[in-house]
């Protein structure tokens, strides 16, 4: 080997010895589902050709066969959302920046002719950036940090897209429920109102009695209406949220009634303690404050020296031949560096309180989500125990008085009208208590950490 190029010879060397990052097998996708499936329930995947795009729509197909169940529209939320499948696509970047992190610029290559006089001069020169050796490490560590935050910043959008989908279904199924209450209310003020106009028509009904039953029936007719369009809009939410079109949009059906209430409410130990502990948005936090702290390092390290190249050099003058190596570096004449660093320091301190302000409000969503859960439940409780009992109760006593002609027809259906009106309210209180119960889960970090 020539003299002239052994330095840039011992540089491509260690170079090809450092440079040894590759792509993983998954992507670093692994973690990230196993992070999602733990805290969710349910898996998710990449759909990375048209044979997965296939294989899930086949799996879609069994899915929506039944009535679409709260996990399971969770489960179609997590692998057919195009939204978050793009956002998937996030990880393959992060991971080619890791890669490239590890591999030094191409060496740059120069060959110069010149004749003149009857003579030849030629120069070939081999250079490559040496100080970008010399912070390979460094930076390639600072990318993996960077790759290990971008899988905790994507499993915390797999759960949040979970959970999303979880509170939607609730918003449906409740919304649909509540149409056909809705609907039972209109049905008892039109019979009213029927037989009002009848018993006018006979004498018997006054005008301003009368208008009273048909404005009742009118007002129940609008909520109606509301309902439906209410229904419908949290319908095609969750659609939305679920990624499907065409006719599996309009086909899939919903359950008739939510969830019963528990026997009991959960108990979770410390909600602050496990928010602290498991919620991924805090994990990446944390992540984000060390990218930043090593990312200040290796701005200091390089403060002074931004370009440092090697080359090895090789000329000939006609028949005389000469051979040695050029080092060039920016000369810091006029740009010290003072500012990069302090635009590194400021984004590091801005980080921290990032974190801190994350942290804080992770507590106190855990405070608070834990005891909106527990008045959700004592007040779904309240209406199941207390409130609907009584109404069943006084439609009981109303039934028998009405048998024994000690009341009117329009008291049994006034009657009629309030119990629906109660069990309404129990429907509204029951998808409270569903929507403060996922809410809970999302504000500790997921299901796998409840007690």
């Amino acid at each position: 080997m020539n003299q002239a190029f052994k330095p840039a010879a011992m540089a491509v060397v260690a170079a090809l010895l450092s440079g040894c990052a590759t792509f993983s097998n998954d992507g670093g996708f692994g973690a990230v589902a196993q992070a999602t499936k733990s805290r969710s329930g349910a898996e998710t995947r990449l759909l990375r050709n048209d044979n997965d795009r296939r294989a899930l729509d086949d799996q879609l197909t069994k899915l929506l066969v039944e009535p679409l169940g709260a996990d399971t529209a969770v489960r179609i939320a997590l692998l057919n959302n195009r939204g978050l499948q793009a956002r998937y696509w996030d990880l393959g970047i992060a991971e080619a920046e890791l890669v490239q992190a590890g591999r030094l610029a191409n060496p740059g290559f120069s060959f110069k002719r010149t004749h003149g006089g009857g003579e030849v001069g030629i120069e070939r020169t081999l250079s490559m950036n040496f100080i970008q050796l010399l912070t390979l490490p460094l930076a390639s560590r600072i990318e993996s940090q960077r790759f290990e935050q971008v899988k905790l910043e994507l499993a915390g959008e797999a759960v949040a897209m979970a959970h999303q989908a979880r509170l939607a279904w609730i918003e449906a199924v409740a919304a649909q429920q509540g149409v056909a209450y809705a609907q039972q209310i209109s049905d008892a003020a039109d019979a009213g109102g029927e037989l009002a106009r009848r018993m006018q028509a006979a004498g018997n009904w006054s005008k301003y009695d009368a208008a009273k039953e048909e404005a009742f029936h009118a007002d129940a007719m609008a909520d109606v209406a509301r309902a439906r369009k209410a229904a419908s809009a949290s319908r095609e939410k969750l659609t939305r949220i679920l990624g499907l079109s065409g006719a599996e949009a309009t086909a899939y059906r919903l359950p008739e009634r939510l969830p019963e209430l528990p026997a009991s409410p959960r108990k979770v130990d410390d909600a602050e303690a496990a928010a602290m502990r498991d919620r991924l948005d805090l994990q990446a936090a944390r992540l984000s404050a060390g990218h930043t702290a090593s990312s200040l390092g290796l701005t200091r390290t390089t403060r002074f020296i931004n370009v440092l190249e090697l080359g090895g050099i090789s000329e000939r003058d006609g028949e005389r031949r000469s051979h040695g190596y050029e080092i060039s570096l920016e000369v810091p004449l006029f740009d010290w560096g003072g500012a990069r660093v302090a635009h590194a320091e400021a984004t590091y301190m801005q980080s921290i309180n990032l974190l801190a302000a994350a942290a804080t409000n992770a507590r106190s969503e855990a405070r608070e989500s834990y005891q909106d859960y527990q008045a959700s439940y004592a007040l779904a409780k309240h209406y199941r125990d207390v409130v609907i009992p009584l109404r069943q109760k006084i439609s009981e006593e109303t039934l028998l008085r009405y048998n024994g002609m000690l009341l009117s027809v329009f008291e049994l259906l006034a009657d009629a009208r309030e119990q629906a009106s109660a069990v309404n309210n129990t429907i509204t209180a029951l998808k409270e208590y569903w929507i403060a119960d996922a809410n809970l889960d999302a504000a500790i970090g997921g299901k796998g950490v409840q007690q």
